[in-house]
């Protein structure tokens, strides 16, 4: 009988790091857990975390994972990792890190990002060099904060990595990326998949940057295999595959089967996200959409909102009630939520490019005024955000026939049914709810094939693994969808108005 063979995929996110064992002959999955993170954040727009601590969580993750009862440790033949994209991990020469990662919700470098943009000689010829803007939440406006700000960290600066790079550097000791999270950096080139020296010039015109960057590598490649040290520590087999890896979102649209034209997700985490597949780049000339590569070969045009959760987190917290709660009082509110409306703009926002807005809540009477409608507005105010990504995307001729919803907003239902009204399009969300962990193992099975000389495609793989929760597709009711639009306007409205007024820090 064949031995059994396991796929570990890692998912280090924000909040905190989720893993889990997958068995491809089985299409099931073995075991999963998580580890949450600490976050070092300042009114400045801060926003940092220690690297030691994202490798601690994959320390204790394995321990836990590889000592169920029915896991034989030496089964595991490939890891794949997700990490949340646009950080900056400093390195030295001796590959030790220099100071705490900047974080993709960092605002504190919004000055830096104008700056690049100067330099390169406008927007236009920023989008030119490498499809993208230069968000302030990117990792070029973080290398030059460093240069400016702490001049000695950046005198000992070998290598910069981004998050799942600097875990795969951890699990093998090679500095490698891939082409999907090298494209949220601000210094790739999106259509050539090479770094841009133009760029580099533009954060560091020293000429020293290029040095410090990390192999390109194609995304069924493999980093290399794990460090001796650590297959001894965890029990696993020398010879373990360690796959390319990827950004979170890249690595979830593997783990939604967004592999292929036709299909878009949108995430309801932290963060919001919504994207779709295309085989060839997709660059929008206004800079809102962020023109990214997959992680499977092809392109992944994206846009991000910086508040999503996060508003219904907040509200929780000051209502002092749990998820189960707040999703309760939300269901009493009728839809708009009599009349409030939250522009959940806590920690800024990426698209629209409003880094130094702050969040407001219009509408409030002495009726209206109540927790149910707190609650609900918050989910309304995320969506209605999403929805302006959901935009930018048909304004490039994307046309969902449905939305697959993943993040921890997915699994309400009332927040699947405000998202089917507001986006106007049915949405679904996969069994698995883990879309950035499990992506993450079927790139690492996709990677082992290759490696094994077997050219299967991505889309099969998926095919086979990703299936959808039937009883979890919501269709947009006609009154709700046309509710939605008017006050869609109105949130539209709010945010233009109050542009003149944001000052985040002063």
């Amino acid at each position: 009988m064949a031995a059994r063979e396991l796929y570990l995929g890692i998912d280090c996110g924000t909040q905190g790091t989720k893993a889990l064992l997958f068995d491809a002959a089985a299409g099931t999955i073995v075991a999963q857990a998580y580890r949450s993170h600490q976050m070092i954040q300042n009114v400045d727009g801060t926003r940092e975390q220690d690297p030691r601590w994202w490798t601690e969580a994959c320390s204790a993750l394995l321990y836990e994972l590889l000592a169920e009862k029915d896991v034989n440790p030496k089964d595991v033949v490939a890891i794949g990792v997700s990490g949340q994209q646009h950080g900056c991990v400093p390195l030295d020469e001796k590959g030790n890190v220099i100071r705490p990662a900047k974080l993709w919700c960092d605002t504190a470098t919004i000055a830096q990002a104008a700056t690049i943009t100067s330099r390169a000689g406008g927007p236009a010829k920023v989008i030119t060099a490498t499809g993208n803007s230069v968000a302030a939440g990117f990792t070029a406006s973080k290398i030059l904060w460093l240069a400016e700000k702490e001049p000695h960290s950046f005198d000992r600066l070998a290598t910069v990595l981004l998050p799942h790079d600097y875990i795969n550097f951890w699990l093998t000791g090679e500095k490698k990326t891939e082409y999907g999270d090298a494209s949220g950096t601000a210094y790739f080139d999106v259509v050539s998949r090479t770094w841009s020296e133009d760029m580099l010039r533009a954060i560091d015109p020293s000429g020293r940057l290029p040095n410090c960057l990390p192999e390109l590598i194609a995304p069924h490649a493999a980093i290399g295999v794990i460090r001796p040290e650590l297959a001894q520590k965890f029990n696993l087999r020398q010879n373990l595959i360690v796959s390319s890896g990827g950004g979170d979102n890249m690595i979830a649209a593997i783990g939604t089967g967004n592999v292929k034209s036709g299909v878009v997700t949108a995430s309801l985490g932290t963060s919001g996200t919504i994207y779709a597949y295309s085989d060839t780049p997709v660059i929008d000339q206004t800079g809102e959409l962020a023109a990214f590569c997959s992680s499977t070969g092809g392109w992944l045009p994206l846009v991000c909102t910086m508040n999503v959760t996060v508003a219904t987190e907040l509200t929780r917290t000051l209502l002092q009630v749990n998820t189960k709660d707040l999703n309760t009082l939300a269901a009493q509110a009728a839809p708009g939520s009599g009349g409030l409306m939250l522009l959940p703009f806590f920690n800024g926002e990426r698209t629209p490019a409003l880094p130094m807005a702050t969040a407001s809540l219009h509408g409030m009477t002495p009726d209206n005024y109540s927790r149910s409608n707190l609650c609900r507005s918050a989910m309304e105010g995320a969506t209605f955000g999403l929805r302006y990504g959901l935009d930018v995307l048909r304004r490039q001729g994307i046309r969902p026939s449905e939305i697959r919803l993943v993040g921890g907003g997915a699994r309400s239902s009332l927040w699947r049914r405000i998202a089917a009204d507001i986006f106007a399009c049915p949405v679904i969300r996969p069994v698995v709810e883990e879309a950035g962990a499990l992506g993450a193992a079927l790139q690492a099975l996709w990677c082992t094939l290759h490696e094994r000389g077997v050219d299967t495609p991505i889309s099969e793989i998926t095919e086979r693994y990703v299936c959808m929760d039937e009883e979890g597709w919501t269709a947009p009711d006609p009154a709700g969808t046309e509710l939605y639009h008017n006050l869609y306007q109105r949130y539209l409205a709010l945010d233009q108005a109050l542009r003149p007024t944001y000052d985040r820090f002063h």
